[in-house]
């Protein structure tokens, strides 16, 4: 596939589409939901740990060689693997079989998930039984604890994922053989995402692209607004729209026990254009703590526009509806007019039905939220979902192992709505042109990307105090008191 510069790549998505991907983000806060796929199932577990560092795709991690029938066009390693036939020779107890598959992807969309496991069951005889959950985070922990792990688990926080392991080191070391598969076709980063103390346990699943600020093509036309490509250009649109009498931003952080979860990215997105990769990098391990004047001085930036009355929270109300507004809320506003710019994840467009266009000539679309300062180059901000194994059975490894695979990738991607990290995941595959593009910058080598920090730092922080303490601060708590707050929740060594 080809491979740009991480400029073009990114001035690329500016112009044009709204790259989307992603989302298992942070958290999630519907009830417990539970669906049988019956003939297929779909799984996730994540587990990750090692320090977020260079590009999301690089050529490093893995083989670079052709796989062995390597007539796909995917990545660099191509998108067939011949995976049924290695697995009915590795794993020959399978069919009948049933593996429990437990995550926090709920109906709908657990409905691609559930698809892409049909493959599976044609060629092992073995079903996924998947059960979603929003109460997923709560409920991992106890579910182990209490000796009732799943056999299979998609994590959505790579923090979460390290917080199970060390209370009960229930998950296993992936097989030889699916470590060896994950590494050829997975960049060493992702792998590395997927690392605790030394033993590869998670697979990475899906990869989410953050970056992005959502509008209206129809909207910006209609007022002269055009697409900005720098910092500055984006200042000027937003003086534009404050000069018109309307507020430019709309942003939502409800959701339910995650609520706060969406303004920790909007921090991470300031930390990496402010203070660069190497301090973001630091901040995850609280070699810098969030008291740090660095970071400090981003949560100080970030606070010029996200509590701003000038600049938010245009089609809900003033700077403390932001609270209350579901995280996907400013989707319909940005459809009609009322708010012209969200900064969301390329995932954001499956909050539209089909009858919603996306891309330059469409309803909506995204560009790159641009750098701040040039000396840290085109950072991207994303993340992604690792699934781990709690049984040693040869149909849960077969699944592991499949979970690997190029193929896998690919017709999860064709289902939608979906891209990875996967260096054999063809982006013909990928449906939406915006996808497509944020698949290519995440195989970059040349892109800066970095993964969510909140979903590696312990739980208790990224995924407890920073939502607490950042929506405490968006309803008036000073920065002080939030990032002090927050510092006093890191656990002790």
């Amino acid at each position: 596939m080809s491979r740009t510069s991480a400029r073009k790549s990114i001035t690329a998505v500016a112009g044009i589409s709204a790259l989307s991907l992603f989302l298992a983000a942070c958290g999630g806060d519907s009830p417990t939901t539970t669906t049988n796929a019956g003939t297929s199932t779909s799984s996730a577990t994540s587990s990750t740990s090692a320090p977020a560092t260079s590009g999301g795709a690089t050529s490093e991690g893995g083989s670079t060689e052709a796989t062995e029938t390597g007539s796909g066009g995917g990545g660099d390693v191509g998108a067939e693997s011949d995976w049924c036939n290695t697995v009915k020779g590795l794993y020959p107890d399978t069919d009948g079989k049933t593996v429990n598959l437990y995550t926090v992807i709920t109906a709908p969309e657990d409905t691609p998930y559930i698809e892409t496991f049909k493959s599976f069951t044609e060629c092992t005889g073995a079903t996924v039984n998947y059960e979603g959950s929003k109460e997923f985070e709560a409920q991992i922990g106890v579910r182990v604890s209490s000796g009732n792990p799943p056999d299979v688990a998609v994590f959505p926080q790579p923090g979460l994922m390290r917080q199970v392991q060390e209370s009960s080191g229930a998950m296993l070391e992936l097989k030889p053989e699916v470590a060896e598969n994950a590494k050829k076709y997975f960049p060493e980063d992702w792998t590395n995402y997927g690392t605790i103390n030394d033993q590869f346990l998670g697979i990475p699943n899906n990869a989410d692209f953050k970056s992005l600020v959502w509008y209206s093509p129809k909207t910006f036309e209609a007022k002269g607004y055009t697409v900005p490509t720098n910092w500055q250009e984006l200042q000027d649109l937003q003086a534009k729209i404050v000069a018109a009498g309307e507020k430019p931003w709309c942003i939502g952080i409800e959701s339910g026990e995650a609520t706060g979860w969406q303004l920790t990215d909007w921090l991470e997105e300031y930390v990496l254009r402010t203070a660069g990769p190497d301090v973001y990098d630091q901040w995850i391990s609280h070699e810098v703590t969030f008291q740090d004047p660095q970071i400090a001085d981003a949560l100080a930036q970030m606070g010029q526009v996200v509590k701003n009355p000038e600049m938010v929270n245009a089609g809900f109300g003033d700077v403390s509806s932001i609270a209350s507004t579901q995280f996907n809320a400013p989707s319909a506003k940005i459809l009609d007019g009322t708010c012209t710019l969200t900064r969301q994840a390329a995932n954001f467009g499956s909050n539209y039905d089909a009858s919603v266009k996306v891309g330059e000539d469409g309803d909506v679309n995204a560009f790159y939220f641009p750098p701040i300062s040039e000396d840290f180059g085109q950072t991207v901000l994303g993340g992604g979902t690792f699934t781990a194994a709690f049984a040693d059975r040869d149909e849960v490894n077969a699944l592991m192992y499949y979970l690997t695979t190029p193929e896998y990738a690919n017709t999860r991607a064709k289902a939608g709505n979906y891209i990875s990290a996967n260096r054999g995941l063809d982006p013909v595959n990928v449906p939406v042109v915006v996808q497509q593009e944020a698949l290519e910058t995440l195989q970059d080598p040349e892109a800066t990307f970095r993964f969510d920090a909140s979903d590696l730092m312990p739980a208790a922080v990224g995924a407890d105090a920073e939502w607490k303490q950042f929506t405490a601060w968006i309803t008036g708590q000073d920065d002080a008191t939030t990032l002090a707050n927050i510092d006093n929740a890191w656990p002790a060594e």
